[in-house]
């Protein structure tokens, strides 16, 4: 997921920089959008996978 966030951040900056501004906020929402889903999965992962490990001996 956070490879297709970056895809996406590099397609607005590059349709940025050709002057299509519309699809350089859609590409940069939607990128937005996949990072953040990706931070909460992570952390989400972390807290689950924590509590399924038992302590370390």
């Amino acid at each position: 997921m956070l490879r297709w966030a970056l895809i996406f951040l590099v397609l607005a900056l590059v349709a940025g920089a050709l002057g299509a501004g519309g699809v350089a906020g859609l590409s940069m929402n939607i990128a937005y959008v996949l990072f953040v889903v990706f931070l909460v999965l992570m952390v989400i992962s972390f807290f689950t996978g924590g509590l399924r490990r038992g302590p370390r001996t």
